[in-house]
């Protein structure tokens, strides 16, 4: 049976950002899902004060959907979802950025549910927590590091992240592009960031994978090396670290040039990259 690609998410983003690669493989003749996590999608908060023009006093303390979501909760919906595709076939599991973490804790949970893994420059934690990745040498060049600015709220006052990506400074908006989308066009970085959420979730969990279940999984980890957001180094980090714990079931790794963003607004080259992976 042919089966279906299931995409999960990463930060602020929702089950919109994989329109153009659904489109893509459906002209391939590919069917896919794309999962809204908790709190994204129809579920999100907008604040009447996120609109133009904008009320940042009261963007601050406006409540959000996303408090008391977290880690667990994404895992339990992308899990309930998997059950129910599984019945119609094969299921591969597509995850970018942070997307990633609730793929590891899916493939620790329930092995059985999913066919095949696909890390597309995201989090895959091993011998270290998000947090820890996140203040490792491999990520010191990260230009998110420079965007802190876009913080819209007190994260524990609010109980959420919420981020101002509607934001009009100029100095913020140019270190957002070298991070996400440097090798795109000032409409493809504005219609991105026009399709954010302002609100994502506090708790990332501290998951790693488990060699006994998640480790069972075949899997690809598709580096991005263009990645300004998630650097290189980090990325060959998580693929050392899983085979390290797996050695006889190491990643499936790929390449591609383009940024982190990139391969989601022309997602062309991710689509024959994942065709490739369907057996003929």
């Amino acid at each position: 049976m042919a089966p279906t690609f299931v995409f999960v998410h990463g930060a602020g983003c929702n089950s919109f950002t994989w329109a153009p690669m659904q489109r893509e493989l459906a002209l391939h003749g590919h069917r896919s899902l794309a999962v809204d996590l908790p709190g994204h999608g129809f579920g999100a908060t907008f604040p009447a004060a996120y609109q133009a023009p904008q009320d940042l006093a009261a963007l601050a303390t406006t409540p959000s959907a996303m408090a008391g979501i977290g880690h667990a909760d994404n895992v339990a919906h992308v899990l309930d979802v998997l059950r129910r595709v599984r019945t119609h076939g094969p299921v591969i599991l597509v995850g970018h950025s942070r997307g990633g973490i609730t793929l590891t804790g899916v493939g620790n949970a329930a092995p059985e549910l999913v066919d095949r893994l696909v890390y597309i420059s995201a989090w895959c934690c091993v011998n270290d927590t998000p947090a820890g990745y996140q203040t490792s040498a491999e990520n010191a060049s990260s230009v998110l590091h420079g965007v802190g600015g876009l913080l819209a709220a007190n994260p524990m006052e609010l109980g959420a992240l919420r981020f101002n990506w509607r934001t009009a400074d100029p100095e913020l908006l140019a270190l957002l592009r070298e991070a996400c989308l440097a090798d795109g066009t000032d409409d493809e970085f504005y219609g991105y960031l026009n399709t954010l959420e302002p609100d994502e979730s506090l708790d990332p969990g501290e998951e790693r994978a488990d060699a006994a279940t998640w480790g069972t999984i075949p899997r690809t980890y598709v580096r991005l090396t263009a990645d300004r957001s998630m650097p290189v180094a980090l990325q060959d980090r998580f693929i050392a670290e899983a085979d390290a714990l797996t050695p006889d079931n190491p990643f499936d790794v790929r390449s591609l040039d383009a940024s982190h963003v990139g391969v989601l607004v022309r997602p062309a080259e991710t689509v024959a990259l994942l065709s490739s992976l369907v057996p003929g």
